[in-house]
């Protein structure tokens, strides 16, 4: 594939979901993405995510850290490959990663695209990350069931089978 293939294909991935950990350890796999379960049987198609979590573990050996949010850990690979992501490597500190989902079980596993260090204002990010991720994630899905049209981000909710 040319470098110009390549940059169509990945400006065509649509913009990061903000999720918690604990949602992803139940997606399931669904076409070249991931479906994520929401609250009240609504699912929410993922591809690119953006998570934040507090930095427990470094393996830059492994290319990798071992991040813990409000919900459980996850797993960030390629760490090394970030440009100035290195400051964001340190036991302790809260940061934002933006990346690809690789695995959901047992642990989520997300290959880094973007890392920032959120640590200088930690309180104000870690008490506003709860309320960003259902925000997004209730705007996404009420945008989805007002459009008409196949839209890009579609919410569903689980129907029941008849008893």
């Amino acid at each position: 594939m040319s470098t110009l293939e390549t940059t169509r294909v990945e400006k065509k991935r649509p913009p990061p979901v903000k999720v918690f950990s604990a949602q992803l350890k139940t997606a399931a796999v669904s076409g070249d993405g991931w479906v994520v379960r929401l609250d009240r049987g609504r699912s929410l198609p993922v591809t690119l995510v953006w998570m934040q979590g507090t930095v427990l573990d470094v393996q830059l050996e492994q290319n990798t850290v071992l991040l813990m949010d409000e919900t459980g850990t996850f797993a960030v690979q390629g760490v090394n490959n970030i440009p100035r992501g290195k400051p964001c490597l340190s036991q302790g500190k809260y940061v934002m990663v933006m990346g690809v989902i690789q695995a959901v079980s047992p642990e989520p596993v997300i290959r880094a695209v973007k890392m920032a260090d959120l640590s200088e204002k930690t309180a104000i990010h870690r008490q506003m990350w709860k309320l960003e991720v259902e925000e997004l994630q209730h705007v996404l899905c009420s945008l989805a069931a007002g459009m008409d049209a196949a839209p890009t981000v579609i919410c569903a909710t689980e129907e029941k089978p008849a008893q």
